[in-house]
């Protein structure tokens, strides 16, 4: 595999771990985590790619041949790519990004000066988020969505790191990866015929609380402007009859006017052709 052995005193042999180098089981981790990336958020397709080819390079020729010929050109992104690597620059060396950003109701905020901290990949939708600290308009760690961000440079101002900046706690009650300074917790119950798979686990910020052949499950999730769980609401829905949101009202009545929403567009018999 191309790798120095090193041998202590004739007795035992070892693989010194220089940089990058990973063992078998880590690469392959790896691998699946990014081919995962690479084919639900083909936004950085190219760049996903190449990154599993290097990965690749760690196992054995007698498997890379098969995982390299699993990965398919899906179509790149230049412009997605193009923005990933200018906010990978910027981590990097330091530097301050300066950039527009294009707000979820269409609002354009322009002169965003941010000094990266982290990049995340949401759970939800896969797609890469940049956190950082916004030091012109708010002066606040904010989150902003890859794709949403235009016209990218690098400002001639360096920053430092936040040493006091931790990750895991900023996005601790993130359902995808938006935070929140309020985050509530919302009472599931679940059917039977889906308690299988929620005992299964996997879910972020889940407490199992109830189990009578239904499920209730709570899920501390952060909260929009109007104190709705916006990322967790998808997965909610997701689970149609199969999941009764119990708690707090105002979650439960926002995720009954969707289903009610639903149901008034279409429980009505399709049109008949008449051509």
């Amino acid at each position: 595999m191309g790798h120095d052995i090193v041998e202590h005193a004739g007795q035992a042999y070892s693989i010194p771990r220089h940089g990058t180098l990973l063992r078998p089981a880590e690469a392959l981790a790896a691998y699946a985590a990014i081919r995962l990336a690479h084919h639900h958020s083909p936004a950085l397709n190219s760049h996903y790619r190449h990154a599993l080819h290097s990965i690749s390079m760690a196992l054995p020729e007698r498997i890379r041949h098969t995982l390299n010929a699993s990965v398919k050109d899906t179509g790149a992104n230049p412009f997605a790519e193009r923005q990933m690597e200018q906010v990978a620059a910027a981590w990097m060396d330091g530097r301050v990004l300066n950039f527009d950003y294009r707000r979820p109701n269409g609002d354009l905020e322009t002169g965003n000066e941010l000094c990266v901290y982290f990049i995340e990949i949401s759970r939800n939708n896969l797609a890469p988020y940049v956190i950082g600290l916004e030091r012109r308009r708010r002066g606040q760690v904010r989150t902003f969505k890859l794709s949403r961000m235009a016209n990218l440079s690098l400002h001639q101002d360096t920053y430092e790191p936040d040493p006091d900046f931790d990750p895991k706690a900023f996005l601790s009650d993130a359902w995808g990866v938006i935070g929140s300074e309020n985050p509530l917790t919302v009472t599931v119950r679940f059917a039977p015929e889906a308690a299988y798979r929620i005992l299964e686990g996997g879910f972020p910020n889940a407490t199992l609380i109830r189990r009578d052949g239904h499920v209730e499950v709570e899920f501390r999730a952060g909260t929009d402007k109007t104190g709705l769980p916006r990322e967790l609401m998808p997965f909610l829905l997701g689970w149609g009859p199969r999941a009764e949101v119990l708690s707090p009202p105002h979650v439960r009545e926002a995720w009954l006017a969707e289903l009610r929403e639903t149901l008034a567009r279409y429980d009505t018999p399709p049109a008949r052709n008449t051509a």
